[in-house]
């Protein structure tokens, strides 16, 4: 793991975001996790809840929501998790996956995954 910027957006609302420094691009973890203050502050709306389960093993609720996320130089739509106090604020697999990114841990970045295959 290692920690990028990523920026996140209303995808009703483009070009007014927020960059959030420090994400854990973490591939353990399926979605991406967004401060709830800051999605809420975006207009971005909670538009179902799922279970989680923790590296710990613990099952938690959470609400989700759809933003706009850019990293890596590339932009997707993407379903995210509202993170509450005390969450871990990560860059998930479904996020990279969308963004057409795979992590070079030598590097420690993030590069582009090359053409995509239809």
């Amino acid at each position: 793991m290692f920690r990028t910027t990523i920026e996140v957006e209303n995808l009703r609302v483009p070009g007014i975001g927020r960059e959030l420094r420090d994400m854990v691009v973490d591939t353990g973890s399926e979605y991406t996790w967004i401060p709830r203050q800051t999605l809420r502050e975006l207009g971005i709306g909670v538009q179902r809840q799922t279970g989680v389960i923790l590296g710990d093993g613990r099952r938690i609720e959470r609400d989700l929501g759809y933003a706009l996320v850019k990293a890596g130089g590339t932009e997707a739509p993407e379903l995210v998790v509202f993170a509450e106090p005390g969450d871990m604020v990560v860059l998930g697999a479904h996020s990279l996956e969308g963004l057409n990114l795979k992590v070079d841990p030598v590097r420690k970045a993030l590069i582009w995954s090359g053409p995509v295959h239809g």
